[in-house]
């Protein structure tokens, strides 16, 4: 998953950031309403978490952007606020969900966590395929009944995969959510990753390479690069 935060103030937009990133959560940050839309422009993002009052234009504003462009990315707004009449006029612009500020970092994940679920629509709370079993929401990985540690960008790139239902993600998509802006276009980081997440997984293959295509999880076992 891949998420845009907007936050002005710096020490709680890292802390945020660098929180995500441990739950395996690219995060990317914006600390005004400019940076903010202008990030949107370049990037795709699963949820935006937005904070209401920032400068240039408001949360509000780049909520009511991102509704007016039909991608259906869920919302999540933040406030120190904590009137219900606050939070009506945030659901009104386009807000998913809300959460006061100070929260726990973890509510925030298990809010993001189902914000994105929501948008996937049918798709279950733990993904199965194959004898794998993901569960997001606790990021923990099985296999046969058998546990697998991964790192965080093994598990954010499995749970793509997974996530698309026997399709194929390309490289390039996946370095797009699965890392944040700061990625090398041109790194063979996610080739490096794959690799490993293989080797995790153990036999046989669940991951196929399609040629000059991308990646894809198979139930069947699949072929290395």
């Amino acid at each position: 998953m891949r998420v845009l935060v907007v936050e002005d103030e710096p020490y709680l937009a890292e802390a945020i950031r660098d929180g995500l990133r441990l739950e395996a959560i690219a995060a990317d940050v914006a600390g005004d309403g400019h940076a903010a839309l202008e990030l949107l422009s370049i990037n795709t993002y699963d949820v935006a978490v937005l904070d209401r009052d920032i400068p240039g234009p408001s949360g509000d504003d780049v909520a009511a952007h991102i509704v007016a462009t039909g991608s259906g990315m869920p919302i999540l707004m933040l406030t120190a606020a904590d009137r219900l009449d606050d939070k009506q006029s945030g659901f009104e612009v386009g807000a998913d969900d809300y959460l006061t500020k100070p929260f726990e970092l973890r509510e925030l994940v298990l809010r993001l966590r189902a914000l994105d679920r929501r948008r996937a629509r049918h798709r279950p709370p733990v993904l199965e395929v194959g004898g794998l079993r993901i569960d997001p929401f606790r990021r923990e990985v099985f296999r046969d009944g058998r546990y697998v540690a991964l790192t965080r960008k093994q598990f954010a790139v499995l749970e793509l995969l997974v996530d698309a239902g026997g399709g194929v993600i390309s490289a390039e998509e996946l370095l797009e959510r699965a890392w944040d802006e700061n990625a090398d276009p041109f790194t063979n980081a996610v080739r490096i990753t794959v690799s490993g997440l293989r080797k995790r997984l153990g036999e046989p293959d669940l991951i196929e390479t399609v040629p000059g295509v991308g990646y894809r999880v198979v139930s069947g076992g699949g072929g290395h690069e």
